[in-house]
């Protein structure tokens, strides 16, 4: 692996130093963030996906912190939006503002003109702003006033949002949380984990300012480019194709869920296991690869019956047991 604080900027952007590249994000994230490893993994594998991405966790567990620690070692474009009951629509992507001198009508962008959208606590607007970015998400544009404006490319949003029993918290419609490639849940770090996290803040750790933590660019353009180049080589064979197929018509039809997966969820599992395959070194899919991301890619996909969630099934559990159920390919 690459020296992770070594400047990529001339990097040639092939597949080998892109992946040492994208490898190389997790030790300089961990500079800042202690203990979120499959958090940082399923950012990077959304980047290779080009999908976005939804953090949820309790205040406290450096949800923004790991999302602009990721901004921090990416050389690009990046804005974030503090979501609150009282944000408009033209407030994340951009109105028409009247020009008194040339008598004109001009668009003035919003914050989603970049490559990296932090939507901070996406769940405490209401369900009109939360929709204002399901245009951005899917298509990737904005239409202000009947014209469409195309976003930077890479684009990527990273959502964070609160438990919805919190207070103030307005649940995202199913549209919307169908856009979101992968759903991440930001655990309460273990002991030994927040005595790091204690120590390095006595320490004079910073999280206002991660240049002083030594977090640095390691990875821009030309390596995303050539890591999506190489991901999309990956082969998958037909056996693999239908395990995930397998596994998602499951979903449909489990006793605990009113909702199953879609096939743009089932298209999703198999988008990031190819990007895990290819993260971990190989050039295929095995089963253990759809097992790794299943979780994280369906269980914002799938809804709970009421009788269900009242004896403490949760989505996790009922994936979890189709995962157990489902055969897997030899």
């Amino acid at each position: 692996m690459m020296d992770p604080t070594t400047d990529n900027a001339g990097s040639t952007g092939d597949p080998g130093s892109a992946r040492a590249s994208l490898e190389a994000l997790r030790a300089e994230i961990a500079k800042a963030v202690v203990g979120q490893d499959a958090a940082v993994t399923g950012l990077v594998v959304a980047l290779l996906c080009r999908g976005h991405v939804l953090l949820e966790g309790v205040p406290g567990v450096a949800k923004t912190l790991l999302v602009r620690a990721l901004a921090s070692a990416l050389e690009l474009d990046t804005r974030r939006v503090q979501f609150t009951p009282d944000l408009m629509p033209s407030d994340i992507t951009g109105s028409l503002v009247y020009d008194s001198r040339s008598a004109e009508f001009s668009f003035q962008p919003g914050p989603v003109f970049t490559n990296l959208l932090l939507a901070d606590e996406i769940n405490r607007t209401p369900p009109k702003t939360q929709s204002s970015l399901l245009e951005a998400m899917e298509e990737r544009q904005v239409t202000v006033d009947g014209t469409p404006r195309a976003l930077p490319d890479p684009f990527l949003v990273a959502a964070t949002q609160n438990p919805v029993e919190y207070e103030g918290t307005y649940p995202l419609p199913e549209a919307q949380l169908d856009r979101f490639l992968l759903k991440l849940t930001v655990p309460l770090p273990s002991r030994r984990h927040e005595i790091d996290v204690l120590t390095r803040h006595a320490e004079g750790f910073n999280p206002r300012d991660l240049r002083a933590a030594g977090v640095r660019p390691v990875a821009g353009p030309a390596e995303l480019a050539a890591a999506r180049a190489a991901v999309a080589k990956t082969t998958v064979s037909p056996e693999i194709t239908a395990y995930v197929v397998d596994i998602c018509r499951a979903t449909r039809d489990s006793p605990s869920l009113t909702l199953g997966v879609s096939p743009r969820g089932a298209t999703a599992l198999l988008s990031t296991a190819r990007a895990w395959a290819w993260l971990t070194g190989r050039d295929y899919v095995i089963p253990d690869d759809v097992k790794a991301l299943a979780l994280p890619t369906l269980r914002h996909r799938v809804q709970l019956r009421p009788e269900a969630e009242m004896e403490g099934v949760t989505a996790d559990s009922v994936i979890s047991a189709i995962l157990t159920h489902v055969p897997v390919p030899r």
